[in-house]
């Protein structure tokens, strides 16, 4: 089903209608072709291999005679509006023909093959591992097993314009300093320090929330941690709108 958007979200979305999964699925003409059935996309379904040759040219009806529900399904499925896998559907192609312009080599496949290349080496269901299996030139056994976690990437943003912090009544509680950077650093930066005296001694990595004062708090993978001195920190990295996990 490669370049139907449409057929390949119903195969990604379910298996077949008899309740088979993680099989090669095919396309049926629900109004058979020798009935008088087009190609369009609206007069075609989704079945395992079995359930299209056991159907062959009969009605969709009298296949389904003991499944109202299915057949239900199935229909309304074929009568939803196309509109919006017309504008996907045109937004990927323009996509494709500007990075072919790159010279790099580009590949495009359906979400059905995706999957298909997915279940038939029983990998879990993730984006990362999705994106390991998309197109035709997936290996024959993907090696993954040194992989433990991907790097998970959020776009946090770089803060708000707000010139104070309110309450939950909108009445202002805090001034927020015009200048971001405090002794070099800004809230945000992901610091290590290491404290060498006092009741706080050790050694802390995480974000940092600079203060006026020069005593930051960092927010460590163990918890928040206030009244580090910058003069125990030493930056890791920049903030930069994203967050890593």
């Amino acid at each position: 089903m490669p370049g139907n958007p449409a057929l390949s979200r119903r195969a990604a979305s379910g298996g077949c209608q008899c309740g088979a999964t993680d099989t090669q699925l095919e396309i049926e003409h629900i109004q058979p072709l020798s009935k008088g059935g087009s190609n369009r996309v609206s007069n075609l379904a989704i079945a395992c291999h079995s359930c299209n040759q056991t159907k062959s040219n009969q009605e969709i009806e009298q296949f389904l005679s003991g499944k109202s529900n299915v057949l239900q399904q199935i229909l309304s499925q074929a009568k939803k509006p196309l509109a919006d896998a017309a504008a996907v559907n045109a937004t990927r192609w323009k996509l494709y023909n500007k990075l072919k312009l790159t010279g790099l080599p580009v590949e495009v496949g359906s979400g059905g093959l995706t999957k298909f290349n997915r279940c038939s080496q029983n990998l879990p269901k993730t984006h990362w591992l999705d994106a390991a299996c998309v197109g035709t030139s997936t290996p024959d056994r993907l090696i993954i097993k040194d992989v433990k976690k991907p790097l998970i990437i959020t776009a946090t943003g770089h803060g708000s314009r707000q010139m104070c912090r309110t309450d939950k009544h909108g009445f202002p509680v805090r001034y927020v300093p015009r200048f971001k950077f405090i002794k070099g650093y800004q809230t945000g930066d992901i610091v290590k320090a290491i404290v060498t005296k006092g009741k706080k001694q050790g050694v802390y990595v995480g974000r940092v929330a600079v203060r006026t004062t020069g005593s930051f708090n960092i927010k460590t993978k163990n918890g928040l941690v206030q009244g580090i001195s910058h003069k125990y920190c030493q930056p890791i990295h920049k903030k930069d709108g994203y967050a890593y996990v």
